[in-house]
C-alpha cells in the first residue's frame, strides 16, 4: 500500500514562506519521480512543480517558476516544496503524487503520470 502523507500547510500573508513536505512508505523511493500539484476552490487540480527519481531534472508551472522550489532528500523519502513570495492566488490545497517505477532522469507535469496521491495539505495566503 503506497502512503503519501503531507504537511506543512497553513495560513501565511501575502509574501510570506512556507515549506510543504511529503514522506511517502516504501523502501524504493529513489526509483520514483515525484510532482506536486494544487486545487484552488472552483478550479481543476494544476501542475506546479515535478522533479526526476533522482532530483537531476526539474520542472516548474510558469506562475510558480523563480518562486517555488521542489526538492528530494531520498534518504527521507520526502520531498519538498519551498514556496516564497506567496501571493493570495497561490491558496489551494496542496498534493503531492508519485509516478510508478522510472527508469530514467525525466520529470512529468501530467496528473495521468502520477497513479498514487497524498491526501493534500491546505495553504491559504492572506492580501
Amino acid at each position: 500500500q503506497v502512503q503519501l502523507v503531507e504537511s506543512g500547510g497553513g495560513l501565511v500573508q501575502a509574501g510570506g514562506s512556507l515549506r510543504l513536505s511529503c514522506v511517502a512508505s516504501g523502501r524504493t523511493f529513489s526509483s520514483y519521480a515525484m510532482g506536486w500539484f494544487r486545487q484552488a476552490p472552483g478550479k481543476e487540480r494544476e501542475f506546479v512543480a515535478a522533479r526526476s527519481r533522482s532530483g537531476y531534472s526539474t520542472y516548474y508551472a510558469d506562475s510558480v517558476k523563480g518562486r517555488f522550489t521542489i526538492s528530494r532528500d531520498n534518504a527521507k523519502n520526502t520531498v519538498y516544496l519551498q514556496m516564497n513570495s506567496l501571493k493570495p492566488e497561490d491558496t489551494a490545497v496542496y498534493y503531492c503524487a508519485r509516478t510508478v517505477t522510472s527508469f530514467n532522469e525525466n520529470y512529468y507535469v501530467r496528473e495521468y503520470e502520477y497513479p498514487y496521491w497524498g491526501q493534500g495539505t491546505q495553504v491559504t495566503v492572506s492580501s
